[in-house]
């Protein structure tokens, strides 16, 4: 198991001449102006709306101040209060001693029916009280939002089987925060049709994950690599860097272990996002001049100068003591669900600290970071490299292609077939199936012309959202919001046109997939495009047989899929149960087992080539369109998680063959 290893006592560290200076620390008062990200400004507006990012109040020892780490207020001694001020007391407190003469009058009264109570305490208004289960959902959240951490560690000595449990945690957590999100932009979407004010998805999903205790590494303050965090993860969204432990400011761009929590009274830096907002940064990948914050005006414009306080000392102090920052790169990018992406790229050792005169004529104080070697490639370059890939591949990698299209225009957008390994070019020889081929059979069931009447678009009362249990599978994105053990979508008999939001898996791929040689699973899949969490993918196509037909197939050795075998991964997607407790695994539309198997010896598609895993980033949901026997749906693919450009995608393919021992899968 790996090892927590907790920090050590930074005093310990300072010889004698470090004294000096750490007392001369000790005596600056911090003055928190965080390094706001300028492309964050809604979320700062969101953020002074929500109350979970407001001031708490304080409690009765912190009202003069000391509480909040300020200087105390009192009176002089001696100091006589106006009769003015004594005249409003004595008014004040009469009008408080009549009202709570009528409160418990009133109150004693009503109880006589039985149906009302008098809440204790001198600070009540209540005449109804709360109920017994309120009161102790109220405590539970009340315990489950915690302040962070003030205790240092590093996570070593991670082994394979410690980096997958640490990975599941990460991408449950995730999955959660993108199924809320989803749900919360519907309800959005739904009340804006009644002129209601939108809020933010992606802050509220971070609120109720914090209100029940979902955000991780809270109980620790992790240094350095986070665990089940990789280096490339992409975010779309600010808050989950909050949620997974990445970067625990909201909007300051310098995340900081502050002086009045540290061992020994001084700040110390974890992370960094670097976004291009301070007109001084230069960002050349391994290394970065990262300017301080504070001091910009709501223009990004440097308009004081800077302090040596806050997150400026803490990352001069973890200069001085040789403690590793991540580093987080947030910029725009086109695919994003919010028009930008914060990508994880490492870790950074802060070398060298200066101040200096920036382009506006004021001082700033600016940090040389330099990326610690012997790390995976940096996301953010890879990004670089999957966009230019998308335009032109042959100049972006010269070598290794072995088909710019192996679909050969079957699909709506090329599939490339590439190999920088060995001279292997098997898929190139199969016969490329978009769709799966159904026995005539199974086209008797084509719904006798049967479908909806939604002729300028489906609505509520669309026949196809009814027999989807009267909600519609997907929202106006085409994003899944939540699995189900089948989806009906409008097909060629309803009237609605062809970009209505319930038709989504058959329009076809949409993103520029990359059949590629793997030296750990042979053939793998990874797209060139970002994908989003819940985003359909493609459709795992091949000729299906009956079981009796699967048996005289199998004696000849020719490749099969069960797909009674796929785990049932398409329940976790849309699971809010640690959200909303009551909530429900969808059990309609109900399936009967699939008793049939998939030829893809001969025809087969992009989906055939993705390799197997216990934590995959693809699920398998059940669809019908064009037929409506349930005893034979197509196989849809859908992302569980947001996927980064270039990243292997895997299924769960589920049991074992009970023949070989080995999964049924073709490669």
């Amino acid at each position: 198991m790996d090892s927590v290893v907790s920090f050590q006592d930074l005093n310990l560290q300072l010889g004698s001449s470090g004294a000096g200076s750490a007392a001369a620390v000790a005596t600056i008062v911090p003055k928190i102006e965080p390094k706001l990200e300028p492309f964050d400004e809604f979320a700062l507006t969101g953020l002074k709306a929500s109350p979970l990012f407001s001031n708490p109040s304080p409690t009765r020892d912190s009202d003069s101040g000391s509480g909040l780490g300020l200087p105390a207020v009192t009176e002089p001694a001696g100091a006589k209060r106006s009769s003015h001020s004594s005249e409003e007391a004595n008014v004040y407190s009469e009008f408080n001693r009549i009202s709570e003469m009528f409160r418990a009058t009133f109150a004693e009264k009503m109880q006589g029916f039985g149906d009302v109570d008098v809440v204790e305490g001198p600070d009540s208004r209540a005449i109804v009280p709360v109920s017994d289960e309120a009161q102790v959902s109220s405590a539970v959240i009340s315990k489950s939002i915690r302040q962070r951490s003030s205790e240092l560690v590093r996570v070593t000595d991670l082994k394979l089987e410690d980096q997958r449990y640490f990975r599941d945690i990460v991408r449950k957590a995730r999955m959660v925060y993108d199924s809320i999100r989803v749900l919360l932009v519907l309800e959005d979407e739904k009340n804006q049709e009644f002129g209601h004010f939108r809020n933010r998805a992606d802050l509220k999903a971070a609120q109720l994950m914090r209100m029940r205790g979902l955000w991780l590494n809270r109980d620790k303050r992790i240094v350095g690599a986070i665990p089940g965090l990789f280096i490339g993860d992409v975010f779309f969204y600010r808050m989950e860097l909050c949620v997974v432990g990445l970067h625990g400011q909201a909007q300051a761009g310098i995340d900081y272990l502050p002086a009045n929590h540290s061992s020994n009274g001084e700040p110390i830096a974890t992370s960094v996002i670097v976004s291009g907002g301070y007109e001084d940064d230069e960002d050349s990948g391994d290394v970065i001049i990262y300017t301080g914050h504070g001091g910009q005006n709501k223009f990004s414009k440097q308009c004081v100068s800077q302090k040596l306080e806050s997150g400026n000392l803490a990352m001069e102090r973890s200069m001085t003591y040789g403690i590793e920052v991540r580093v987080i790169r947030g910029f725009k990018y086109e695919g994003s669900a919010s028009g930008k992406v914060y990508v994880y790229d490492g870790l950074y050792r802060i070398v060298d600290y200066w101040c200096d005169v920036g382009k506006s004529g004021y001082g700033v104080f600016k940090y040389k970071l330099v990326r610690i070697e012997n790390q995976p490639e940096m996301g953010s370059s890879v990004l670089r490299l999957a966009q230019n890939l998308r335009t032109r591949p042959l100049v972006a990698r010269p070598t290794g292609y072995i088909s710019l299209d192996m679909s050969r225009n079957k699909e709506s957008v090329p599939v490339f077939l590439y190999n920088d390994i060995d001279t292997d070019q098997e898929p190139a020889y199969y016969d490329y199936l978009v769709k799966t081929i159904f026995p005539s059979h199974v086209q008797q069931h084509a719904g006798n012309g049967t479908g909806c009447e939604c002729v300028d678009g489906c609505g509520a009362n669309c026949f196809c959202a009814m027999r989807n249990g009267g909600e519609f599978a997907y929202d106006h994105n085409g994003i899944l919001l939540r699995g189900k053990p089948l989806v009906f979508e409008c097909g060629p008999h309803c009237r609605c046109p062809p970009k209505c939001r319930n038709r989504v898996t058959q329009r076809g791929v949409r993103y520029k997939f990359e059949v590629f040689r793997s030296r750990e699973t042979g053939w793998g899949v990874r797209s060139v495009d970002l994908i989003q969490a819940g985003s359909f993918i493609c459709e795992y196509s091949g000729v299906v047989l009956t079981m009796e037909q699967a048996q005289i197939f199998k004696m000849n050795g020719d490749s099969l899929v069960y797909p009674s075998r796929f785990a049932q991964r398409w329940a976790e997607w849309g699971d809010v149960s640690q959200i909303y407790p009551n909530y429900v695994c969808p059990t309609y539309p109900s399936v009967p087992p699939l008793g049939f198997a998939m030829d893809v010896s001969k025809m087969r598609n992009v989906a055939c080539y993705m390799s197997h895993s216990s934590s995959p980033n693809v699920f398998v949901q059940l669809v019908l369109y064009d037929h409506n026997n349930v005893c034979f749906p197509r196989l849809m693919l859908f992302a569980m998680e947001n996927i980064p450009p270039l990243r292997e995608l895997s299924i769960d393919y589920g049991v074992a063959d009970e023949w070989t021992g080995k999964l049924a899968i073709c490669n």
